[in-house]
Order: structure tokens, then sequence, then C-alpha cells
């Protein structure tokens, strides 16, 4: 498997690796990329602020080994990021990949910043901290949020799952930010993939042993210093940014508020981020229907 990825890194010039958090996928594309010429671009929500960095879970300089990456340290903590923007750093990253020679490796967990490439996106108004906050709160009752739109939008809601948080996230947004429903909006604005044909691998992990990567990664931020991060987070911002919703941040704030012990923090960083593999396999498996599962443990150094 891992000299077919090689082969397709060569042939299409770029490819896509995804897989849940705590599935080694960061490791393994570092060390693909550099036997294939390769620059990275980062495909993950929280990697994008600057500043955070352990909630995140983002590879350092020193673990990035020389290889270039794109989007990662972008924004600040309380600016927007949207996949419009993700978008713009894929355009970046691509042309930058082709002025030198190189190929691209897509990697990371945030499905719907991929779903941005292969299926294209129509064009919105740009985002706004007021609108953000309204689609947040829409969003923290996803099934209340689907009926809402079903009753104004019956074309468009009638076509997706009631669970399809993605698509649901993307109806409400135009909502928001346009007043039109999805299906009057989509029948004016057609949308544009950027790459429909990207190859996309999935790291294939064993649920017992992403349970246990989970618990050795939580274990790791606390040590660290996750808690003096979100301190240092919430001193120079405040609370209602996007990022303090963030699993490890939001959980680590009921602990500074004095509501949890730290024994309860692990263990409902550990229980949420469970929670948000099973979304992610959940999305990939819905999503992206031509992906091919590998296993990061493909021995990639004796094979060129």
């Amino acid at each position: 498997m891992a000299s077919e990825i090689i082969e397709n890194i060569k042939l299409h010039k770029e490819i896509a690796i995804i897989g849940p958090t705590a599935s080694g996928k960061t490791d393994f594309a570092i060390e693909l990329a550099k036997q294939t010429n390769s620059v990275i671009l980062s495909c993950d929500s929280l990697s994008v602020y600057k500043t955070i960095d352990i909630a995140s879970a983002k590879p350092s300089k020193k673990e990035r080994d020389g290889i270039c990456h794109f989007c990662i340290d972008v924004v600040s903590p309380d600016e927007s990021f949207s996949a419009v923007d993700f978008v713009k750093h894929y355009k970046k990253a691509k042309h930058y990949a082709i002025q030198n020679y190189k190929n691209l490796i897509i990697v990371g967990g945030t499905g719907f910043y991929l779903k941005a490439i292969t299926d294209g996106l129509s064009p919105l108004p740009p985002m706004t901290k007021r609108v953000e906050k309204k689609i947040l709160k829409s969003m923290q009752d996803p099934k209340e949020c689907y009926l809402f739109l079903l009753n104004i939008d019956k074309k468009y809601m009638t076509k997706i799952s009631p669970n399809d948080n993605y698509r649901i996230r993307k109806a409400i947004s135009i909502y928001h930010l346009t007043g039109a429903t999805a299906s009057s909006y989509f029948e004016k604005f057609t949308q544009k993939p950027l790459n429909q044909n990207l190859p996309i691998y999935q790291i294939d992990t064993p649920t017992n042993k992403l349970f246990d990567n989970i618990q050795l990664r939580t274990d790791k931020m606390l040590k660290d210093g996750l808690i003096d991060e979100v301190i240092s987070l919430e001193n120079s911002y405040q609370r209602d940014i996007q990022p303090m919703s963030a699993i490890g941040i939001k959980e680590s704030i009921c602990y500074i508020d004095g509501k949890i012990q730290m024994q309860e923090l692990r263990d409902l960083i550990c229980q949420n981020t469970k929670k948000l593999v099973k979304y992610q396999k959940t999305f990939f498996k819905g999503q992206f229907k031509n992906t091919k599962l590998i296993n990061k443990q493909a021995h990639l150094t004796t094979e060129k």
C-alpha cells in the first residue's frame, strides 16, 4: 500500500490523508513527504490558530522535520476562519508546490475543509463574528436546527439525513449569511470542485488502539501545560471566541472555574475526544465514497 501511495503522489501530484484524532496521520504524512519531495497542507480547524499549540496537538517545528507546512498558525484566536479561508490556503500551497516542483499532501481530520476542495464552494458573504455566534447557537441542537430548516426549505432538507451535521451547518450558515434557503441559493450559485479526482487515503487504526492513543495524548497535553495555555488564552481574549469551544479547552475552563477536579478533567477530555472520533469516522464514511484505507505502519522507509 505504501508503494501505491507514493506512485499516486507522483501521478496526481497531490493526495489527501485523513483520519480521526490520535490516528497518527501527522507523523505518517511527514514521513511520506520526506520520501516524495512533498509539502503539507494541514487540514485541521484548530491548528490554524496561533498560540494554541498544546490543545491542537499541531506538530512543532522540530517535528515537522524541515517539511514545509501550510495552514498552521495563520490567524489569531479571536479571528474567524472558515472553509473559504481554507480554500485560499489550499490554492497558496498548490501554487507553491507547482512553482517549486514539489508534490502536495493534504492531511488532517477536519472533513468539511476537505469537502470544500472535492466539492467546491458556492460564494458566500464574508463571515462576521455576529453571524458566527448565530450559527454556533443554532448548531447547539442540530436536530432542532434540522427541523427549523425543514420547515422553511423542504426541497433541500428532505435530501439530507437529520444526522448530517455538515450539511445542516452549511444550510443554516447560508440562511444566516444571506437570508436565503439552501435550495434557492444553490440554484443561483453553483459549486465548482477544485479537485474532484483527489486520491484520498484514510488511516485505519483499530478503535481500541485509538482509544489508548487518546488517553496517552490527553496525559501528554496535561503534562505539557494545557491548563497554562488555556489560562493564557483566556487572559488575552474573551471566552466567546470560537476556539474556546474546542475539546481540551472547554473542559479546561471548567477545571479553572473549579467545577471539576483534575481526574475529572482528564476523563472528560478523553470522553469528548472519543465522541469526536466516532463523528469523524461517520463523516468520512458518508462524505468520501472512494476513500482507501491504509495502515500507517506501512514500511515507507523500505519502499521508494
